[in-house]
């Protein structure tokens, strides 16, 4: 039988680059690579600059604690999930 096992990294210029080596695992070993979403947001590449991402920040904080909320996540994919409503 088959270990599955899961190590962290990042796709760059075409390459898999691991944060930790995979000791025990042969060389030529097959792998499959499953690409996840990034959750982080280019602010810059949305045109806010440093100045407008702290007034922001500022003035949403008063909802951090809703959306924090584990209660909140059905709203993530709205559409998806309204049915759970």
């Amino acid at each position: 039988m088959n270990a599955l096992r899961t190590y962290e990294g990042i796709y760059r210029e075409g390459k898999i680059e691991l944060a930790t080596f995979p000791y025990g695992v042969r060389d030529a070993t097959p792998v499959l690579v499953t690409f996840l979403e990034s959750s982080v947001v280019s602010l810059r590449e949305r045109g806010i600059g440093p100045d407008e991402a702290a007034d922001l920040r500022a003035r949403l904080t008063t909802f951090a604690e809703d959306w924090d909320n584990p209660d909140m996540d059905v709203y993530d994919d709205y559409e998806a999930n309204q049915h759970d409503l």
